[in-house]
């Protein structure tokens, strides 16, 4: 047995919210006591405050979450500057929770401490992570989780956010908050099931061409021309923009992810990126419009349904990217819409807005960081 219960508050006081939320948690747990959970809240809430009150309502709690910039659920759909806690009760899967501490200083050692941390008795078969979204490179965290827990390592997740300020985000550990952290949730047990979906939209629409130098997610040349150059020749003269990520195809992969674009330097011709660009991948300019970024909704919605092994999976959770949220505009509500409308009435549903999405990029494929992309985990038993 899996269940999951979701509480979600759009009050702006952080008392008043956090005990709205409590107050729907308790109602639908009916005597249950719940496992491990995540909450995910908007960056100006006391996030203390609010830790401090899960605490005391449900003791023990193997809790992570971090600050969010859009929240989802099926109480309060989509949502600007809200709370959203989501638990899980099971008697069956063991979720224990784990982090990463420091991670500027050493990702490598920090991700293997939690991943000793959070590992139980049984050996764990799928790992969810929320981890700090500007500070650290998101790669070398994902490395991290992959060396010391597989390479083919089911990871999901997504990086916190901080309502593009820039500034500052925060990863929640039981009822400490953190800032450099990488808390994670390990699922343990063989009647766990699940599933996933993963889509953005986005269309090749360049010349293919090899990246020959990049460092980290600065990209410096593509082929023979610098990296800037070559989106101007691609673009027809017009400078990169936002809309324009990179579609990355790395060695032996028919597929791609995408690499957001965040900046030139017109001297170099360096353009940088939202996240790193290996070396020798290759590489094309892509596009989409507000209607093909919304049908990759229900695209990833439909794989994850389509491949899910049992009838009914319990929950969904959703991790969709920033700039899907500022490309649609007024729009973005209807992701929500979609993904309701392509889910059973009986599977719950929470998620929110990422500065990086973690996800395989098919299945049995190693996890990879992506930018523009949502993706739709399904767990149950």
């Amino acid at each position: 047995m899996l269940k999951a219960i979701v509480g979600h508050s759009n009050d702006p006081d952080s008392s008043s919210a956090i005990a709205e939320v409590i107050a729907q948690c308790q109602a639908a747990l009916n005597g249950l006591t719940p496992n491990a959970g995540m909450l995910f809240a908007a960056i100006d809430f006391d996030h203390a405050l609010i830790l401090q009150e899960i605490d005391q309502a449900f003791p023990n709690l193997e809790l992570i979450g971090c600050t969010s910039d859009a929240e989802l659920s099926d109480t309060l759909q989509f949502q600007y500057d809200s709370i959203v806690l989501t638990l899980f009760c099971s008697d069956e899967i063991e979720i224990r929770a784990g982090v990463a501490r420091n991670l500027g200083e050493d990702a490598i050692a920090a991700t293997r401490s939690a991943v000793e941390q959070a590992t139980g008795a049984q050996p764990p078969r799928l790992c969810i992570t929320i981890p700090e979204g500007i500070k650290t490179n998101g790669t070398l965290i994902l490395k991290g989780l992959q060396a010391a827990l597989g390479e083919q390592f089911p990871i999901f997740g997504g990086m916190s956010t901080d309502n593009y300020r820039f500034e500052a985000t925060y990863q929640f550990y039981k009822t400490e908050v953190l800032t450099d952290a990488a808390p994670i949730l390990l699922f343990s047990g063989a009647a766990l099931k699940f599933s996933y979906g993963i889509a953005n939209g986005w269309e090749p629409i360049s010349v293919s061409s090899q990246v020959t130098k990049a460092r980290g997610n600065c990209v410096v040349t593509i082929g023979e021309q610098s990296a800037l150059s070559f989106f101007r020749e691609q673009l027809g003269g017009a400078d990169p923009v936002p809309q324009n990520p990179l579609a990355v195809f790395e060695a032996g992969e028919p597929e791609f992810y995408l690499r957001g674009f965040s900046g030139f330097d017109e001297t170099t011709g360096e353009v940088h990126c939202l996240a790193d660009v290996p070396e020798n991948s290759i590489v094309q300019v892509s596009t989409a419009g507000r209607e093909d970024i919304l049908a990759a909704c229900k695209t990833a919605i439909q794989q994850a349904t389509q491949s899910y092994p049992s009838p009914h999976p319990t929950i969904a959770l959703i991790f969709s990217c920033d700039c899907r949220f500022k490309l649609l505009g007024s729009r973005v509500t209807e992701e929500y819409d979609l993904i309701r409308d392509c889910l059973p009435a009986e599977v719950v549903c929470s998620g929110f807005y990422t500065y990086g999405e973690l996800s395989p990029l098919h299945e049995y494929g190693a996890t990879r960081l992506h930018n523009m992309t949502i993706v739709t985990l399904l767990l149950g038993t």
